[in-house]
């Protein structure tokens, strides 16, 4: 199991950039599929974007695909996800979740570890 706490949030402009990072303890990050996730009020938890520890291999959803882009740094146990032209859209608590596995997936029932989510708010 890891613990994750997520920071980065904040409230931007339509069109602003803003990079979410999320810090990882408890155990190695290199071995962890992580993702993003986020949730608007009254809607359910969406996948964003993540990053399987092995290859490299990433995966986003189209909505952000091209906007957003998710890094790690296992050495230091973290991961960020860098979104640059925000939109209005993108309002939500941005969640960081793990999974012991390699491989990618969207579905958040996947996901074992989760951190406390960081409030991202763009206005228009």
């Amino acid at each position: 199991q890891v613990q994750l706490v997520e920071s980065g949030g904040g409230l931007v402009q339509a069109g602003d950039s803003l990079r979410l990072s999320c810090a990882a303890s408890g155990h190695s990050f290199k071995w962890y599929t992580v993702a993003w996730f986020r949730q608007a009020p009254g809607l359910e938890r969406e996948f964003v974007a993540a990053s399987s520890w092995r290859g490299g291999g990433t995966d986003y959803a189209d909505s952000v695909n091209g906007r957003f882009t998710i890094s790690r740094d296992n050495a230091k146990n973290t991961v960020s996800l860098q979104m640059n032209s925000l939109k209005p859209e993108d309002t939500a608590v941005y969640y960081c979740a793990a999974r012991f596995q390699m491989a990618t997936t969207r579905y958040h029932g996947d996901y074992i570890d989760w951190g406390q989510g960081t409030q991202v708010t763009v206005s228009s």
